[in-house]
């Protein structure tokens, strides 16, 4: 009697085990597309889904994107994509995220949301009998009513940063500040910021006892104002002063009408743009010493064209920028530069990153006549004569094994 108590015993407990597993195997798996979320936050707060490394293996695929909001903060989106059983069903949600709020914040904002999008999801799994949802809204709140805003949406932000540097043969010093004031609403966009920049390297030589220093200085006002017309359409006028040692300007102002046109409505910008722009204004500058074409000062008109194209898919993202301009008084002082970066799941577990940016240059009015000196062209202190430039990059990864990605550890970690 004992041994038949015994068995039934274990059986028990073996049907208990497999009836676990064969609910955790039922749980929602998901991809999350985030490149600085707090992954093992998220796994320990959610831990009622299956997390896989491979989208192809998801169920429900979520794409998280980032713009910039009025407020100075972050509007993130998320973008929830059903596959297989789930296929169709798909959802899209915000976070607004403030400037001033901290990561541990930040990261609640975000699971609170990510949370609420899962839950027609996880509703359908065994998963579900075992959540609980709770609101915190008292009886007497009105979730509706709208704030009031004393700042009538506009953002200031003071910032001073400095780098210093140095050993016994070698000193380094930077030093940056900057101030802007923003207003964002639906119709209009202001941006306003003005920046000072300084830095100075001092070189030691103890053999032959000399010493090389060098400095320069930047100065940039500048001044956006947008409007939107519709939900393609766009004016806008950019205004700017600005002084820079590196690039021989004393003293320059310019100012720029434009309009864009967005191929895709705005209202789906982060997931899709194809946006044209076209400036037209002019520049005025005064230069620090005279320049190759005999000039210390000149005022200039030109005019410029570009082409952004931006997607965030299920196989990846894609952004490319194509920019021309040139001068009116002559066409052969133009520039012309394409940029773009990447990042493609091309299958599944291989994953490729690119980066490239290239640029025929030949608008440098500004280089002064008599050259620059030995010291200041190795330590890149004044602009040199060139007629192109070029950054480029290439990355790629491939993951083979478990399609789990559930567990979190966090010993001697970074």
């Amino acid at each position: 009697m004992r041994k038949v108590i015994i068995v039934l015993f274990s059986l028990l407990i073996v049907s208990e085990l497999f009836s676990q597993n064969d609910s955790a195997s039922k749980a929602l798996k998901i991809y999350i597309s985030c490149s600085d979320c707090d992954m093992d936050f998220i796994r320990k707060e959610i831990n009622y889904v299956n997390y896989v490394r491979d989208r192809h293996e998801a169920e429900v695929y979520i794409i998280t994107t980032e713009q910039n909001s009025g407020s100075g903060g972050i509007i993130v989106t998320l973008d929830f994509i059903g596959q297989q059983s789930y296929a169709g069903m798909n959802d899209t949600l915000k976070i607004s995220l403030r400037p001033d709020d901290t990561d541990d914040v930040i990261r609640n904002k975000s699971i609170a949301v990510l949370k609420a999008g899962l839950m027609r999801y996880v509703a359908r799994t065994p998963y579900f009998d075992k959540i609980t949802i709770t609101s915190s809204i008292e009886d007497n709140q009105d979730a509706t009513q709208q704030p009031s805003d004393p700042w009538d949406s506009w953002v200031f932000k003071l910032s001073s940063d400095g780098y210093f540097n140095g050993e016994k043969t070698y000193k380094y010093n930077y030093l940056y500040s900057s101030f802007s004031a923003n207003r964002i609403t639906e119709k209009w966009k202001y941006e306003s910021n003005i920046a000072y920049q300084f830095n100075k390297t001092k070189y030691i030589f103890e053999d032959d006892d000399t010493t090389i220093i060098t400095a320069s200085k930047s100065f940039y006002n500048n001044y956006f104002l947008a409007r939107a017309l519709n939900n393609h359409f766009s004016l806008g006028l950019s205004l700017g002063a600005n002084s820079s040692s590196y690039s021989n300007i004393d003293f320059s102002v310019s100012g720029l009408p434009a309009i864009e046109y967005n191929v895709f409505p705005y209202s789906e910008s982060t997931r899709k743009q194809l946006r044209i722009q076209y400036k037209i204004g002019f520049d005025y500058n005064d230069y620090h010493d005279t320049t190759i074409y005999n000039k210390t000062e000149e005022a200039l008109l030109m005019h410029s064209l570009s082409m952004t194209v931006m997607f965030v898919q299920k196989w990846g993202s894609l952004n490319v920028n194509l920019y021309g301009s040139n001068y009116f008084h002559d066409f052969s002082k133009n520039q012309l530069s394409i940029n773009g970066n990447a990042d493609i799941k091309l299958f599944k577990g291989l994953s490729l990153t690119l980066y490239a940016y290239y640029a025929f240059v030949h608008n440098q009015l500004s280089l002064p006549k008599e050259g620059v000196t030995y010291e200041e062209t190795i330590t890149r202190q004044r602009e040199l004569a060139t007629t192109f430039n070029y950054y480029t990059s290439i990355g790629i990864s491939y993951t083979f094994g478990s399609i789990y990605n559930n567990v979190v550890n966090p010993r001697f970690g970074d």
